[in-house]
């Protein structure tokens, strides 16, 4: 047996009367004594949100029109007000015209000009890289209608919008729709009087709409949110998986499919199931360098989001995920009463509050939604400033996901997850309950053991973000890891010691959560622990070293090494794993993190000083002035304030200060279209302080 180093740094002769030097683990005995509450499980139930991750297609009645009331905003504004076909020409031509944009970023001139030749594309890039023009341009210099593929049934209306603002013909066709409207689209698609047509994938179920796209003329495939077709992947949709008909029925038509995350092996499951596997991939650089990743230990969540919103983000637009759709209510109104404007939103409230809460998040500045995992997918707004979570993501894939959509804008931002014990023991019950085979298993602790990596690295967060997708990059001084670096201590000993703990108890054929076990531990004579007689196990009272929230610090980071587990009994039971074995008999050592002293960042400015970020002082009062111009337009037009115009174009505009139609032309972000459509308006706003 190894030596044991006790808890003064001395090396014992001889192991101390609670150490259990194992040849084995012990046996799991098919009985286990319930405890009275088992440390872990919240209050309001742990149901996922497996309802509509965005908005899942309902069904239609025999006449077409919708089976539940309540249509999106906008549903009859199914075809982009009557334009002008956008004069085809080469991709930097269009660009140039229709977005207003001098050139293409990264990789986008490569990808959009294999769609154009006719090549399929298979490309992950990050939220607000740009993944829409790698369709949108194809589909305006082929002859035809470029059909996008997309499951935000909520956010096409939205969609439809914001490239009419463009001057871009687009419709869409999906169950939100009565007849007449879907007649009008199908009109329009079939006259060659749409570049963009976008279908939710359930309708490539509908033999009508195969039909219909045989007899129109489709210049380019795009199949948007391209991870939907991984089956094991956080937003698998079955819909996606007749996707591989597009290259079956119509071979000659180039298609891109397109995602923000993926790792190498979902890159390999989208190109084999959507017959991508002969076609171009393109992965970009997943950084974004903008967001500011925080993992912080969790000691009452509501006041820790209250906190970060006071002290950082008064006045901005964020998003708030939490496990439950009981917990997102609750949040919601908390902050309300708080005195912070909040919406919630998941899938069990009726339709037409969703849309409505969505319709003004997207339109309205410095709104919190309150959201399940539901919400946020294709959600363009590009000034949100934060996104927390309050509960533990189940995979890395979806923590990025979510966190990307913060900072569209290349603007600071935050990633803010709270984190504690709680989440580890829930996360493990609730894999260990799930339906499925063992491998199905295998692969959701995978997951979880992964984004549990994250939370308790000592190093750099967006290092091992990052690595995770297959990229390697250093240490970015831009997360919490970087600013305040943790230290690691030796937790061998204490960790031997709340084994041994469950050790003994397993003898008793008893198991029991993190609370009893730690009150044992500590020596605590509570009713509980001596009407069973714990007191009077030899590894009673041998960790009164250490408080009780440094014990279940120790327990969440074995939970996560899986020197620990939690037992499928229901209640939040710990057990021994195969792992726990090499610990007792000292043959691995338990490096811990020791959380850095929480710090609180001085109050800053609201939004606007954020939106202004690096703006001269004599252009801050010019750019609060144009954004006040942009949000009447809005309004009057029922469209969110981006559509009008980006904080990126106003910033460049009160910096150069145009004079004439022809100056304005040269910003980025002003195109052809919203020049003769604002131009007068935006120079007039700028003349008003002049």
């Amino acid at each position: 047996m190894s030596a044991v180093q006790g808890s003064s740094g001395q090396i014992a002769d001889e192991p101390p009367a609670w150490f259990d030097g194992l040849d084995e683990p012990p046996a799991w005995l098919d009985e286990a004594e319930p405890p009275a509450w088992s440390d872990g499980a919240p209050s309001d139930g742990a149901e996922y949100d497996r309802a509509e991750r965005g908005a899942v297609e309902p069904p239609s009645r025999a006449d077409g029109s919708p089976a539940r009331p309540g249509a999106p905003r906008a549903a009859a504004r199914s075809v982009a007000q009557a334009a002008p076909a956008p004069s085809r020409g080469t991709p930097e031509q269009v660009l140039h015209e229709v977005w207003g944009y001098p050139a293409f970023r990264g990789a986008q001139a490569e990808i959009v000009d294999t769609v154009v030749a006719g090549g399929d594309a298979l490309v992950l890039m990050p939220t607000g890289g740009g993944k829409s023009l790698c369709y949108q341009v194809p589909a305006l210099v082929r002859e035809g209608t470029g059909v996008v593929v997309s499951p935000l049934i909520a956010l096409m209306a939205d969609q439809v919008d914001a490239l009419s603002a463009l001057g871009v013909r687009a419709g869409f066709l999906n169950s939100s729709q009565d007849g007449r409207e879907r007649a009008a689209v199908e009109s329009a698609f079939l006259a060659g009087e749409l570049d963009l047509l976008y279908l939710a994938p359930e309708r490539l179920a509908v033999p009508s709409t195969l039909d219909l796209l045989d007899r129109g003329h489709v210049a380019v495939f795009a199949i948007d949110e391209a991870h939907c077709v991984a089956q094991w992947g956080h937003d698998f949709r079955p819909d996606y998986l007749r996707l591989s008909l597009l290259h079956e029925r119509w071979p000659d038509v180039p298609r891109v499919a397109l995602t923000a995350t993926a790792t190498d092996a979902t890159r390999v499951e989208i190109a084999q199931r959507l017959e991508l596997t002969q076609a171009r991939h393109f992965v970009a650089d997943f950084d974004r360098p903008n967001i500011t990743y925080r993992i912080v230990p969790k000691d009452n969540p509501k006041a820790q989001l209250l906190e970060l919103l006071r002290a950082e983000h008064a006045g901005d637009a964020g998003i708030v995920y939490c496990l439950t759709r009981a917990s997102v209510e609750q949040t919601a109104a908390w902050l309300v009463q708080q005195g912070v404007p909040a919406l919630p939103y998941h899938a069990g409230l009726d339709r037409r509050v969703r849309a409505a809460n969505q319709s003004r998040f997207l339109r309205e500045d410095g709104l919190v939604m309150v959201a399940t995992i539901a919400f946020g997918m294709g959600i363009d707004k590009p000034d949100v400033r934060f996104v927390a979570h309050l509960d533990l993501p189940k995979s890395v894939e979806g923590y990025y996901q979510e966190t990307g959509r913060a900072g569209r804008d290349g603007l600071p931002s935050t990633a803010w997850l709270a984190y504690g014990l709680a989440d580890v023991v829930q996360q493990r019950r609730l894999i260990e309950g799930s339906e499925g085979d063992a491998a199905h298993k295998r692969r959701l602790a995978a997951h979880l053991d992964a984004m549990l990596a994250l939370c308790e690295t000592v190093d750099c967060r967006r290092v091992q973000l990052l690595a995770y997708f297959g990229q390697t990059s250093t240490p970015c001084g831009n997360c919490d890891t970087c600013l305040a670096p943790p230290q690691s201590w030796d937790g061998t000993v204490p960790a031997q010691k709340l084994l041994s703990t469950i050790v003994r108890l397993d003898q008793r054929g008893q198991r029991y959560g993190v609370g009893h076990v730690v009150d044992i531990v500590r020596g605590k004579r509570t009713p509980r622990v001596t009407q069973l007689g714990h007191d009077g196990l030899s590894t009673f009272g041998i960790g009164e070293d250490l408080a009780d929230g440094e014990w279940r610090t120790v327990v969440r980071q074995l939970l996560a090494a899986r020197l620990l587990d939690v037992d499928s009994d229901g209640y939040g039971t710990l057990r021994l794993t195969e792992g726990s074995a090499a610990v007792l008999r000292g043959e691995r050592e338990v490096r811990l993190r020791r959380e850095a002293p929480r710090t609180t960042k001085a109050a800053r400015a609201p939004r606007a000083a954020t939106a202004a970020a690096d703006l001269a002082d004599g252009d801050v009062g010019t750019f609060d002035r144009l954004r006040a111009w942009r949000a009447g337009v809005a309004r009057e037009q029922g469209v969110p304030a981006y559509v009008v115009f980006h904080d990126a174009t106003l910033r460049e505009v009160a910096t150069r200060r145009p004079t004439s139609l022809d100056q304005l032309a040269g910003i980025s972000g002003v195109g052809a279209t919203k020049l003769e459509r604002y131009g007068a308006g935006l120079l007039a706003a700028l003349a008003v302080g002049d």
